[in-house]
């Protein structure tokens, strides 16, 4: 019976034994010897709960990038994703030479990015199994999930760079086309030429 927004006085609340013998385990925390925060709770200065004067670090396995203000990389550190081709001497050249306060670190970092962004796709071009433009830009869910009547009468700020998108996201795909196709015609006409 709910006794909320009534006149009737709600029934008291249970004796801690009761609860204790109806309940198994209720009252665990109690005790505050028992709670796990309770070291938290006390205040003392010299109690830190490291096992350790200073934490064992991570091997390093080959020269990381680390901002000129530090002497020596954290502990712990990322591995995945090493530094490699021009990309990596970019971000190399940006830790190495600026602080993280200059402006010139982030814009060289940012730029490593888009390097490393036509890298990639230079790198998938070259395997049997290149990147596909259609299915993996998302064009294909603009037409099948309203993409165009989601963004009129919206107030979206992506809007104002749209234009932009096609000639970002396609500008390299038909430049790679139209560098494949006058390599494959200039050695075709080579090869016609050879013959006669």
């Amino acid at each position: 019976m709910t006794y909320t927004y009534t006149p009737q006085k709600p029934p008291l609340a249970e004796e801690s034994d009761t609860l204790r013998a109806r309940i198994p385990g209720w009252g665990a925390d109690l005790d505050p010897a028992d709670r796990p925060s309770v070291p938290r709770e006390r205040f003392d200065p010299t109690f830190s709960g490291a096992h350790w004067e200073y934490p064992e670090r991570q091997p390093e396995k080959w020269p990381r990038e680390r901002s000129v203000e530090h002497t020596q990389l954290p502990p712990v550190f990322g591995t995945t994703c090493p530094p490699k081709g021009l990309s990596g001497v970019i971000r190399k050249y940006s830790y190495a030479k600026y602080s993280e306060g200059q402006t010139a670190h982030w814009l060289l970092l940012v730029m490593a990015d888009r390097v490393d962004t036509v890298e990639s796709g230079m790198r998938s071009l070259l395997t049997l199994h290149p990147d596909n433009p259609i299915t993996e830009t998302g064009v294909l869910a603009e037409a099948k999930y309203h993409g165009i009547r989601s963004r009129l009468g919206h107030n979206r700020t992506d809007i104002k760079h749209q234009w932009m998108d096609p000639f970002i996201v396609g500008a390299p795909w038909i430049g790679a086309g139209a560098a494949s196709y006058l390599v494959v015609k200039r050695a075709l006409s080579r090869a016609r030429a050879a013959d006669v």
